[in-house]
């Protein structure tokens, strides 16, 4: 009965958890991790700055303090809204702070909240805010408003940037530059072309040429700014973006330890500037060691950007430029809006102005004096006005006549005709002028821009330059001093082998190191402190994969007891640290004699047999008579009989003298 009772329900747990999840993944997208393309907030963020707008008054406010208020909306910890308000902070854009916020150029971390303080910037309030053209919800527990969107009149996740990883997507905007943003916005409003290019706020440079317009598949190169004060010293003046000074000091540490690069000590000289200086040791070639900074520590590194908001209430994937003309079509609706708003109450004004000065100047007000009812005072006042209907703006309101009751005597006592004639002239100019702005939206448009440049793109010139880099050949810049050791019996191979047999000094640790064994199998990999690559090696060396000259000869019994072969082979094709076997692949099969040559150059043996009767002792082979093949060719057979041993026949010729040296 259980039994069936669960298989009924299953079908429906099933689709609830379905719903739960598509719900959960989708507030995760929609209401956490992704900002919104109107505003270029996340939800903790807006909720910030809306708080932070409550509490303006000039002053500075303790973190702590708006922590505190922003809880009333965000429902996710006061640590939440803690690290969202820093990053903020940081941003130096948004948020005016006070006290010690960190360093995103050293890594240190802010201050307790309680410490701090802040407040909104200037162009906070000017850019973000606007009560009459925000859309208002009720907060998560139903007892307060906030935001859906502020009214953000400025492309502010461009200029920020954003990151963020959600269900199933992620998003990583690039902060770009703020009067280039600005002029790009100027640039589309008349109707010009235009180009985005990211810029840090720790400097460096930046190879744009596969940036793809923010979008996935593109990438960015970014790299520090490295300075040779003199021939022993080098000096990094400014960090790639998304590292720290700590960070980027630990990758040189960690490449020199490896001996990727060499250098004789490091200081973090870093204070308000970045200021960190490298020692190399005597000889050292400063451009050399710059490169290999580049090639092999955190001085050079990749971010690929992907271009994700919410917009529509979905998230869309878009390119920097698609998201600009958004974010310009949204300002000129917002600041459409705002004018009309303005058209609006300018009008109200008007119309109540002329309402006040008929009302006082016809004596409408004494007509009032012998009504007994409220309904009376409202009839008489409305019989007053009808006159002059025609001359207002829009029909007179049981509101507009309350407001006439309204009027102090003191205030009817002291009117005065001419002024108010001057202050109905210049609402109706100011009328005219906001019309006027209406009818020519864009030149408006471009005017507000230019404005804000004007006003705050001061001192937020480009700190990134913008450069192509030339590829590093790693392989040219990487020390080659690498000693590399090889224990035949147990059979390790590396820079810290023990007891071991040295077989290079030459090595780098981008170098690679093959080695055969004595059961026919060979195995090539990277140089470390200590490899493992079988027991009983026979030889190990470096190892090249675009070396086409080395050929291997090798002598081999097939399986116990089996025939003698011979092979002559080259290696290549190879895949790190697998074992590739170079005989026919039977048991107990066993590597008589290995030579290493050049392709033009063999060598001859004598194949030493156990001694049996009525057949030669001694058996000679040139290796020269066998053909080159690839490895996985079984070979030759070179006798059946049981090999006592195998000696060479001849030396190798002496290398050619240099006439040049003495």
């Amino acid at each position: 009965m259980a039994s069936n009772t669960l298989k009924e329900h299953l079908p429906h747990v099933q689709d609830m958890y379905k719903e739960y999840f598509l719900d959960y993944a989708s507030y995760v997208i929609t209401d956490r991790a992704v900002p919104h393309l109107a505003d270029g907030l996340k939800p903790v963020q807006r909720r910030i700055l809306h708080s932070l707008r409550e509490e303006e008054d000039g002053r500075f406010h303790k973190v702590a303090n708006i922590i505190g208020q922003t809880m009333k909306y965000h429902p996710h910890g006061d640590a939440a809204i803690g690290d969202a308000l820093v990053n903020l902070g940081q941003k130096d854009l948004l948020i005016d702070t006070q006290g010690n916020w960190g360093d995103p150029m050293t890594g240190d971390s802010a201050a307790a909240a309680r410490y701090i303080e802040c407040k909104l910037s200037k162009f906070a309030l000017d850019v973000a805010f606007n009560p009459a053209t925000t859309t208002w919800q009720r907060s998560y527990d139903g007892r307060n408003l906030e935001p859906v969107l502020l009214p953000m009149k400025f492309p502010l996740v461009l200029a920020q940037g954003a990151e963020g990883i959600a269900v199933g997507l992620a998003t990583k905007i690039v902060p770009h530059n703020f009067c280039e943003l600005i002029e790009a916005c100027i640039a589309v409003l008349k109707k010009e072309k235009f180009k985005l290019r990211p810029d840090f706020p720790t400097g460096g440079l930046v190879d744009v040429s596969n940036y793809n317009d923010g979008q996935s598949g593109g990438k960015l190169k970014v790299r520090a700014k490295i300075i040779e004060v003199d021939n022993k010293t080098l000096a990094i003046t400014q960090i790639p973006y998304g590292t720290t000074t700590g960070s980027l000091i630990e990758s040189i540490v960690t490449a020199n330890d490896k001996g990727k690069i060499k250098i004789k000590r490091i200081e973090d000289k870093t204070a308000a500037n970045v200021d960190v200086v490298i020692h190399l040791p005597p000889g050292a070639d400063p451009e050399k060691q710059i490169d290999a900074l580049y090639a092999f520590t955190d001085c050079e590194t990749s971010i690929s950007p992907n271009c994700c908001v919410i917009f529509e209430n979905k998230p869309v994937f878009l390119g920097v430029s698609e998201l600009l003309e958004l974010s310009v079509q949204n300002t000129v609706k917002l600041l459409k809006l705002e004018l009309e708003i303005k058209k609006q109450d300018l009008s109200e004004k008007w119309h109540f102005k002329s309402l006040e000065k008929i009302f006082i100047e016809e004596r409408i007000y004494r007509q009032i004096e012998k009504c007994e009812t409220w309904e009376a005072i409202i009839e008489t006042i409305d019989k007053g006005l009808r006159p002059f209907r025609k001359q207002f703006v829009r029909d007179v309101t049981v509101e507009d006549i309350t407001r006439l009751t309204e009027i102090r005597i003191k205030r009817i006592s002291r009117f005065d005709a001419f002024k108010a004639d001057e202050e109905m002239i210049a609402l109706q100019k100011e009328i005219g002028e906001t019309e006027k702005s209406l009818k020519g939206l864009t030149r408006y448009a471009v005017g507000y821009y230019e404005n804000l440049l004007a006003k705050y793109g001061k001192d937020r010139g480009r700190k990134t330059k913008i450069s192509r880099f030339d590829e590093i050949d790693a392989s040219e810049v990487i020390l080659s001093n690498l000693k590399v050791y090889m224990d035949r019996e147990n059979g390790f191979v590396g820079t810290s082998v023990r007891d071991g047999e040295m077989i290079g000094a030459d090595f780098s640790a981008m170098d690679e190191v093959i080695a055969f064994k004595e059961d026919g199998t060979f195995a090539v990999t990277k140089v470390g402190d200590k490899n493992f690559v079988g027991n009983k090696i026979l030889y190990a060396a470096k190892f090249s994969r675009t070396d086409e000259q080395t050929v291997y000869n090798m002598l081999y019994r097939d399986g116990r007891g089996g025939n003698l072969m011979v092979k002559r082979f080259q290696v290549g094709g190879i895949t790190r640290d697998k074992q590739y076997d170079l005989t026919k692949g039977s048991a107990q099969s066993k590597v008589w004699f290995l030579e290493v040559q050049p392709a033009k150059i063999s060598d001859k043996v004598i194949i030493h047999l156990v001694p049996q009767p009525r057949i030669k002792t001694e058996v000679p082979l040139n290796f020269e008579d066998f053909e080159v093949k690839g490895r996985g060719t079984n070979g030759n057979i070179v006798t059946q009989h049981a090999v006592k041993r195998v000696e060479r026949k001849t030396k190798l010729p002496e290398p050619p003298e240099d006439k040049g040296k003495k």
